[in-house]
């Protein structure tokens, strides 16, 4: 079997489709719990998921989580 390597700029492009796929799919289960609720509270309630996503609350890099003002070591 030979497998296909994808240039740079199409890995991109396929995490960033793949973002998109995933935050329009957030936003039909948020509809979905929330029917009665606005565009506008359905976008709030969407960006709320984005900052605090459940396992990835510092981030998705591994590590530890350090401040934006931390120095480098």
């Amino acid at each position: 079997m030979v497998e296909e390597q994808l240039a740079p700029d199409a890995k991109l492009r396929l995490a960033l489709s793949l973002f998109e796929s995933g935050v329009a799919l957030m936003r039909q289960n948020l509809r979905r719990h929330h029917p009665e609720d606005s565009d506008a509270r359905i976008e709030e309630l969407l960006v709320a998921w984005l900052r605090t996503r459940p396992g990835a609350e510092h981030g998705d890099a591994a590590g530890r989580p350090r401040s934006v003002s931390e120095p480098i070591a």
